[in-house]
């Protein structure tokens, strides 16, 4: 069962069209995405005292639904693909809207970077044991490596 985040579109979400601009939806999913890492104990001050945290390499969205101002959303979050050791992942967002259409499909790829070196790194033990419960996709794959 994925993680679900719930937000409500505000007048800054909004383009001139008076829809949800693009980046407002990364904006959705990178707060569903730091929320369900926090679930699992890799919050922002564990991040900080370890001197690492999440890195993106890719970020797609596709728009299928158009959203407007007040409409309340729900973003869920699984792990559709990612290495045992937990050091690279690709995790899907959805964006439902409350009559239960799926306004957008966000798909990021990323690892950890430890901040210091400026360099990629793994995560510490401990913490590999909370990702590996993140919720995994259906259709989930364990990358080589």
């Amino acid at each position: 069962m994925p993680h679900t985040y719930t937000g409500k579109v505000m007048w800054s979400h909004l383009d001139a069209n008076m829809h949800m601009r693009h980046s407002a939806y990364a904006d959705f999913a990178a707060q569903a995405r730091i929320e369900a890492l926090e679930e699992l104990g890799l919050d922002l001050k564990t991040f900080q005292r370890l001197h690492i945290g999440p890195i993106l390499f890719r970020e797609e969205t596709n728009y299928l639904r158009e959203v407007g101002i007040n409409e309340e959303l729900t973003i869920t979050s699984e792990l559709t693909k990612g290495r045992k050791d937990g050091s690279r992942w690709t995790i899907r967002h959805e964006i439902i809207k409350a009559d239960g259409v799926k306004a957008a499909v966000i798909v990021v790829e990323g690892a950890w970077l430890d901040v210091l070196k400026r360099k990629l790194a793994v995560l510490p033990e401990e913490l590999v044991e909370h990702f590996a419960h993140m919720p995994r996709s259906a259709d989930y794959v364990e990358l080589e490596g």
